[in-house]
């Protein structure tokens, strides 16, 4: 048995954001089953961080062993920092609140298909499985056009990217990829 939604979560719920509640034999409005629990509050963040002004109406949850770890939205606008988007706020919060990079033993539950960027963080941080809820099409159909992979491409149906894009060659070149033969001994990620 999942647990009681309040008012405020019925009250979203109803707006169209998920249909996930059944009721139970007293008339209460319980949740079914994990994935929806989790995605549940991921769209919860979503309106929380509009609401508060904070950034776009995305959320994400990162949960372990059946447990909430975060439960993040976008910070883009609070943070004036256009990478703060939900998924990877709730990667960075999670590392933090459990001091490590690497989250393998973590999921992750986000309102929306993840940008290329967020999926890189969940990837990076080897996230062991994504939950997602709406399509990308959705925030691209109301205005939000921030697709990395066809900004880098110019094959963005609402973005074409004013960016030159340039891999350095001869000496500039050599030195960066020096870095990593140079380093190699002295970092370990996992």
């Amino acid at each position: 048995m999942g647990r009681l939604l309040s008012p405020r979560r019925l009250q979203a719920i109803r707006k169209g954001c998920l249909d996930v509640c059944l009721n139970d034999c007293y008339g209460n409005v319980v949740v079914q089953d994990r994935d929806h629990k989790f995605l549940t509050r991921a769209v919860e963040e979503a309106y929380k961080g509009v609401e508060n002004g904070d950034g776009g109406p995305f959320g994400a949850v990162v949960v372990r062993n059946d447990e909430i770890v975060v439960s993040c939205h976008n910070m883009v606008l609070n943070h004036t920092d256009p990478t703060a988007h939900a998924e990877v706020t709730a990667v960075r919060e999670a590392c933090k609140k459990l001091n490590r990079i690497e989250l393998s033993d973590c999921e992750i539950y986000a309102s929306c298909e993840p940008c290329p960027m967020c999926f890189g963080a969940i990837h990076l941080s080897r996230i062991k499985r994504l939950v997602y809820g709406a399509k990308a099409e959705a925030a691209i159909a109301i205005g939000f056009d921030d697709f990395i992979a066809d900004a880098l491409r110019g094959t963005g149906h609402y973005q074409k990217a004013n960016l030159e894009i340039k891999k350095a060659d001869g000496n500039g070149a050599m030195i960066a990829e020096q870095v990593f033969e140079k380093t190699k001994a002295k970092f370990s990620m996992y």
